[in-house]
C-alpha cells in the first residue's frame, strides 16, 4: 500500500481529568445505594411531558434498563390522557371530565384500551428494548393481574343539598391484585411495562387512574420505592423550596394548611395510601429532569420530595 493510499490517522482528544474526576466521585457516592436497593422492587409511574419528548423517552429507558442490570426489579406502570384525548378529537368524540376523570362510556373505552395497552404501551417497550433491556407490554387484564370495580363519586346538588351519585362510566378502581406473574418477572431478565386497564368480575374493561394503579402495584409486590414521575420538582413550600422529606402527619398538615393544593392533593394521597400499605417510601420526581431517578437514587441529596409513613 502506497502513503497516498493509507488510512487516516485519527486522534481522539485526551480525556478531560475534571470530568473523569466527576464521573469516579459520582460512581463512589452510588456504591452504597446500590447495595442497598440491590434485590428491591420499585415500581416507577411515567407519564406527563416526559413521554411526549423523544430525548428523555430514550433517557428514561436506559435509566430502568441500567436499573435491572444493578440488580434492582424496576416496574413501569405509564399513563397516556394526553395520547387519548388526542385520539378522541381526532374521531370527533367529546370528553367530559369529573374529578380530573375522564368520563369513559362503551364507546370510549375501546379507545382508552387500543391507545394504552396498544400504541403507547408497545412504544415504551421498544424503547426499552432499545436501550438494551428485555421489555414485555401487558395491562391488568393480562393474567388477571389487577381486578376492578366501578369508581363511584358523588356530588352534592346545589339545590337540593342532596348527594347526588355520579355515573363515570367505565372508570375503575382496582379493588384486587395478584402479584404473581410479576414475581415470576422479578426472578428473570424481564421488565415489565404496564398499561393502567383494570378486568371487572363480569369481564368489563376498566380505565383506572395510571397513578392509582401504580399505587396498587407497587402495595401488592411490597415495593421499595414508588416513583412518581411528574410535570414539578416535587411538593414545594409556599416559598416555592422543595421539601425533601415528609412523613404522612406532614403532608396532611401541609394538605390543612393549603401548602399543598390542586392536583398535587391526588398524587400525595396516592404515594400516602401505598406507604400506609407496606410500601416503604414514595417519591414525587420531575419527569421533564434527565435522569431524574437516577439522581434520586444514587445521590445524597435526592431530586423529589419522599413521602414515609413516619
Amino acid at each position: 500500500m502506497t502513503a497516498a493510499m493509507e488510512p487516516p490517522m485519527f486522534i481522539l482528544p485526551p480525556d478531560d481529568p475534571e470530568d473523569m474526576l466527576v464521573k469516579a466521585r459520582t460512581l463512589s457516592e452510588a456504591l452504597p445505594y446500590m447495595r442497598k436497593y440491590s434485590g428491591k422492587t420499585f415500581v416507577v409511574k411515567y407519564g406527563g411531558h416526559a413521554m411526549g419528548d423523544p430525548d428523555l423517552a430514550m433517557q428514561f429507558a436506559r435509566d430502568v434498563v441500567l436499573l435491572k442490570r444493578v440488580g434492582i426489579n424496576p416496574i413501569v406502570v405509564h399513563g397516556g390522557g394526553p395520547q387519548i384525548g388526542r385520539l378522541l378529537e381526532r374521531m370527533k368524540i367529546k370528553s367530559t371530565f369529573i374529578d380530573g376523570l375522564r368520563v369513559t362510556d362503551a364507546e370510549t373505552i375501546d379507545i382508552v384500551e387500543m391507545v394504552l395497552s396498544g400504541k403507547i404501551n408497545k412504544e415504551i417497550v421498544t424503547w426499552v428494548n432499545d436501550a438494551g433491556g428485555l421489555a414485555i407490554g401487558l395491562s391488568g387484564k393480562d393474567g388477571d393481574l389487577v381486578r376492578a370495580k366501578k369508581l363511584e363519586r358523588t356530588a352534592k346538588d346545589p339545590d337540593s343539598n342532596i348527594e347526588k351519585l355520579l355515573d363515570l362510566g367505565f372508570v375503575g378502581e382496582p379493588y384486587a391484585v395478584d402479584p404473581h406473574i410479576l414475581a415470576t418477572f422479578a426472578k428473570s431478565d424481564i421488565i415489565p411495562v404496564i398499561a393502567p386497564i383494570g378486568i371487572g368480575d363480569n369481564g368489563e374493561t376498566y380505565n383506572i387512574n395510571a397513578d392509582t394503579f401504580a399505587g396498587a402495584i407497587a402495595a401488592a409486590v411490597g415495593a421499595a420505592r414508588l416513583y412518581m414521575l411528574t410535570d414539578v420538582s416535587g411538593v414545594l413550600d409556599k416559598a416555592g423550596n422543595r421539601l425533601t422529606d415528609l412523613t404522612a402527619e406532614e403532608v396532611q398538615a401541609l394538605i390543612k394548611d393549603g401548602t399543598i393544593s390542586g392536583g398535587m392533593i391526588p398524587k400525595v394521597e396516592t404515594c400516602l395510601d401505598a406507604v400506609n400499605k407496606g410500601v416503604e417510601a414514595a417519591v414525587i420526581l420531575n419527569g421533564k429532569v434527565a435522569h431524574t431517578i437516577l439522581l434520586e437514587i444514587y445521590t445524597p441529596q435526592g431530586a423529589g420530595t419522599l413521602i414515609r409513613a413516619k
